[in-house]
């Protein structure tokens, strides 16, 4: 692959990296015994959750705003976000005493909301919508003359965000594969234009892998035409990766520079942040997962140690609740089922013993005898129960079978 490539050249990435390092931490590089054991290969995590403001984005608005000139330092910024980028933008505008006008959708995650205003910025509620958030965030500019802080389409924003790619290349020198998520493509755009143009001065080859949501995959239809296009966006718990058309400059990177995209779906999304809650102690929000989630689902294929970029940490609290629920479903941990009894006594104690015989603990009941399909002398009992994986589940179902029920599964 030629290492010519459009957006900043090696240079410009290695001067973005002294920039951003007067705000930027430099996030650990932790590796995976769990993840290497299930892969085959070893893996690393680069843990982009841990950076101030809980991501990444910190990295391409501070070096964004570090280029401003006076006059338009003087006019302030505006950015429109639902989260990462909004405290990005809003992080580095206090660091340097830029005035920061922050447009949110009305019904953006409550500590999203809370910590963009904690960082400094003005936040304007606008619109139900991202691109209605975005019109807002445009007129804004129009009227008062703030410049305009995009969150992936800009030659500053990628060469910050591509300091990423060299940390990871010092940190992880053995590395030969690098995932990273993609949404409008900033992120995968820096990192790999400065892992490859590294790489290549190194005498190096390193595969930098992307992975988007199957829910919202802009780039791989992309690709697949040649051109930027726009496809339907269809709700995705990685609501931070989703968009719905690739940027202009960073499709142009992309094409030339990342090696492939894949896609994962959500549940592979939900498995990968229970199993790095459980098994890594990391907090990821689900777009930060989605490396590991192309890891672990056999879409990546490597033959040697491999990095998957952590992209960022700030989850909702009830969001969490809501995908742990599901990881723990998708991952045969918890099992949510319904039965059919005759309604007399003892049916009840007699369903609780059998799950007891099974090892299986209930954790939630609800016994009812109003249902549209249920006879006038039966009732339902709906269970929730929490199970060690697919043996047990199986487990569970032969005991109730054997003494002549007739359990149904739900999905999560």
């Amino acid at each position: 692959m030629s290492t010519t490539i459009a957006g900043p050249s090696l240079a410009e990435f290695v001067e973005a990296r002294t920039v951003v390092g007067r705000v930027a931490r430099q996030t650990p590089m932790e590796s995976s015994r769990f993840l290497g054991r299930t892969v085959g290969f070893p893996v690393y995590l680069k843990c982009e959750n841990l950076q101030r403001t809980g991501s990444y984005k910190l990295r391409g608005a501070y070096n964004r705003l570090s280029a401003l000139s006076d006059d338009e330092r003087a006019r302030g910024v505006v950015a429109a976000s639902a989260g990462n980028h909004a405290q990005g933008v809003a992080y580095a505008a206090r660091e340097l005493g830029i005035a920061a006008t922050i447009f949110m959708p009305v019904g953006v995650a409550l500590p999203k909301l809370a910590a963009t205003r904690a960082y400094g910025a003005e936040v304007v509620l606008r619109g139900d919508s991202v691109g209605e958030t975005l019109q807002a965030a445009a007129s804004f500019a129009a009227e008062t003359g703030a410049v305009i802080i995009p969150p992936f389409d800009h030659h500053d924003i990628i060469a910050g965000q591509g300091t990423l790619g060299l940390e990871i290349l010092e940190q992880a020198p053995d590395a030969t594969t690098i995932v990273v998520p993609i949404g409008g493509g900033g992120l995968a755009a820096g990192i790999a234009s400065a892992v490859k143009q590294r790489a290549a001065e190194l005498g190096r080859e390193v595969r930098v892998i992307g992975v988007q949501a199957e829910n919202a995959a802009p780039y791989v239809a992309s690709l697949a035409a040649g051109a930027p296009v726009q496809v339907p966006v269809v709700p995705t718990i990685a609501d931070g990766i989703a968009v719905y058309r690739p940027g202009e400059l960073n499709f142009t990177i992309i094409r030339d520079a990342v090696d492939e995209v894949v896609t994962v779906s959500e549940d592979d999304i939900a498995r990968a942040l229970l199993v790095l809650l459980e098994r890594a102690k990391l907090v990821v929000e689900p777009a930060g997962a989605v490396a590991v989630a192309a890891l672990m689902t056999g879409a990546v294929q490597c033959d040697g140690p491999v990095v998957a970029v952590l992209s960022g940490g700030n989850i909702d609290p009830l969001l969490m609740q809501r995908v742990i629920a599901h990881g723990l479903a998708a991952s045969d941990r918890y099992l949510s089922l319904s039965i059919g009894l005759p309604d007399k006594p003892g049916q009840l104690a007699h369903i609780a013993e059998l799950l007891a015989e099974a090892n299986a603990n209930v954790i939630e009941v609800l016994h009812t005898r109003h249902g549209s399909k249920l006879q006038i002398s039966e009732v339902e009992l709906k269970l929730s129960v929490e199970i060690r994986g697919p043996e047990h589940r199986d487990e569970v179902i032969r005991v109730l079978r054997r003494d002549g029920y007739d359990p149904v599964i739900h999905e999560e």
